[in-house]
């Protein structure tokens, strides 16, 4: 929005305001070019992104694009923030994850910007008797505590006030979560828990310690199943309105119920549609909050972290640009908490390095960028605003159909749960296969000269329940097998580029075919002839003008020198040629059939 200055002098006012039907006719124009006749609204659908749960991007947004009033921050709905004050005094709440507590681990982090813990404890994590240890030399008055210990969480509860008491903390003093989500337990699992010793555990909680919250409702487990930003918005918001339903039934007021819970959502690399999912998630919350008859005590609490599902394994550097992304969308967005996952997270237990660089990620954004001096920083942009409202809806949409069918745990049991978030995750990896979502690193731009990165096992996290996914699974496994190829025969497979006329015409093309076959772990061969590649395909590369001149009877020379097979990077038949690969071939397809005919099993 454009302010005028004190005396109202406009610096546009000799020219007319453009109009988005002008701009349409424009886009008309720029779209016949390249061959596309539309007009009107379809040349702006033309443009448009198509995101899952049926939502699309838009390419211009105007204040025709209206969504509802979305309040102040520190009021209901809650949307641009659940304090009035934002993060003003001192960002986020930087929550450093630990799976293990190597000695001093954990007092670094707090001594190097961390101002809160969350520690996994029981299966797949630090022992429950461990707990002390792991905590030895912590100001337990001072750095809050959440706990994530599944079905042990009774007893690592337990312990922890033993510390409190030991250690001669008040009560009052206290913050931080017990952590318990049965829900969520059985989701990762498969084992339900029953909800009474939580209840019990809840009652305590409320009694002596004013600053702690008992649960937590993790939405992880939906998005690492591979559902849409959606599919996790309404999980937890039926996930939550379970453990509700269980408070006030066990004698908990309505309000204390909602102050016992706190949300913990993904931030990914999708900036924009993290903030949204935040600010919707807020809004939702809000309406389940007013519809309960308590409308001033729906602030909902937020801890994001950083997407584990967009971590890859190989080229594992470039993750450091997926959470720096990410912790900037969750913080924009407004989470209380955010953890940056390090960067070899999906290797094995992070070392000092990666440690401090996850927590360095939230202290330049905060201290240098000053990301949080202002509230809301998107509040008010057309696109983000049309995005929260819409992403509300769906997500509403999604709870409504879990709740019909008899709640969360119903349609965790059912399997139907299950099949929705794989049926999402099953368009998305087509998406992957093709590379219309781009994974750097892996399916575009791979070095198949890098060096490993090894790290220490991390514990075995419990499963059972819902499956994990990760956005490189697919290349990972061409990428194994090629791995073990190497380490069987001294050498990767390999396939040879024939570049065929001057470098302007093959450069495109060998460029594409090189990054294609290397996500397979397939090394592209350029020099020298084909007999001495030691490789036993061929790919064409050039442009279609000199295909139509020598693709046949190169290809027909390659077979006679021995290739088996030859491809040609482009479109088009030609005498010689078995296959083609081109943008938007499905890849995964096209390096699995390449690795089997080369024997790499």
């Amino acid at each position: 929005m454009t302010v005028l200055p004190d005396d109202g002098l406009s610096l546009a006012a000799e020219f007319p305001d453009a109009t988005q039907e002008q701009w349409q006719r424009l886009v008309e124009g720029v779209l016949r070019k390249s061959g596309k006749e539309v007009s009107g609204e379809a040349a702006e659908d033309a443009l448009s992104t198509t995101l899952e749960d049926g939502l699309r991007t838009r390419p211009l947004y105007t204040a025709r694009d209206t969504a509802p009033d979305p309040g102040l921050p520190g009021f209901a709905p809650y949307v641009r923030g659940s304090r009035p004050e934002g993060g003003i005094a001192g960002g986020w709440d930087v929550r450093q994850r630990h799976a293990a507590a190597p000695d001093g681990a954990v007092l670094t982090d707090l001594e190097n910007g961390v101002t809160s813990l969350w520690l996994l404890l029981g299966r797949g994590g630090i022992p429950v008797p461990g707990l002390a240890r792991a905590l030895d030399g912590v100001y337990l008055d001072l750095a809050p505590v959440v706990l994530d210990a599944g079905r042990d969480t009774e007893a690592a509860a337990a312990e922890l006030f033993r510390l409190y008491e030991e250690k001669g903390i008040d009560p009052k003093a206290v913050r931080g979560n017990l952590g318990a989500d049965p829900l969520g337990y059985e989701a990762r699992t498969g084992e339900a828990l029953d909800f009474a010793p939580v209840a019990a555990l809840t009652r305590r909680v409320t009694e002596e310690f004013p600053g702690l919250r008992t649960l937590t409702v993790d939405a992880l487990p939906y998005h690492e199943a591979g559902g849409s930003a959606a599919q996790e918005l309404g999980a937890s918001l039926a996930t939550g309105v379970t453990y509700l339903r269980e408070l006030t039934e066990a004698g908990l007021g309505v309000e204390q119920a909602l102050g016992q819970l706190e949300f913990r959502y993904a931030a990914t690399a999708d900036q924009f549609l993290t903030i949204a999912k935040l600010r919707a998630a807020r809004r939702l919350w809000a309406r389940v909050a007013e519809v309960s008859g308590t409308a001033d005590a729906g602030a909902q609490v937020q801890h994001a972290v950083t997407s584990p599902v967009m971590m890859s394994r190989r080229d594992p550097w470039v993750n450091m640009l997926r959470t720096t992304v990410a912790t900037l969308a969750a913080g924009v967005g407004g989470a209380d908490s955010v953890t940056v996952l390090p960067f070899d997270h999906a290797i094995g237990l992070p070392d000092a390095f990666a440690r401090r660089i996850a927590r360095n990620t939230s202290t330049i954004l905060i201290e240098e960028s000053h990301l949080a001096r202002v509230i809301d920083p998107a509040g008010g942009s057309w696109y983000v605003e049309k995005l929260t409202d819409e992403l509300a809806h769906a997500a509403w949409e999604f709870f409504r159909t879990i709740e019909r069918d008899g709640g969360q745990a119903a349609v965790l049991r059912s399997g139907r749960l299950r099949t929705d978030l794989a049926t999402t995750w099953a368009e998305r990896s087509k998406k992957l296969a093709k590379r219309r979502e781009p994974i750097t690193g892996v399916s575009e731009f791979p070095l198949l000269a890098e060096k490993p990165v090894v790290r220490e096992p991390a514990p075995e996290s419990p499963s059972g329940g819902l499956p994990r996914v990760r956005r490189d699974e697919a290349y990972e496994e061409l990428r194994a097998r090629s791995d073990a190829h190497l380490a069987a025969t001294g050498s990767r497979p390999r396939i040879y580029l024939a570049t065929l006329g001057p470098a302007a015409a093959y450069t495109a093309r060998a460029t594409f075919a090189a990054n294609l076959f290397q996500a397979g772990g397939i090394e592209p061969v350029t020099d020298g002839g084909f007999e001495e590649s030691g490789a036993s395909e061929a790919v064409l590369c050039s442009s279609d003008a000199l295909y139509a001149e020598q693709a046949s009877g190169t290809a027909e020379s390659l077979k006679a020198a021995g290739a088996r097979h030859v491809v040609l990077a482009g479109r088009g038949e030609f005498a010689g040629v078995d296959s083609c690969v081109f943008a938007g071939c499905d890849a995964v397809a096209v390096l699995s059939e390449t690795l089997d005919r080369m024997g790499v099993s």
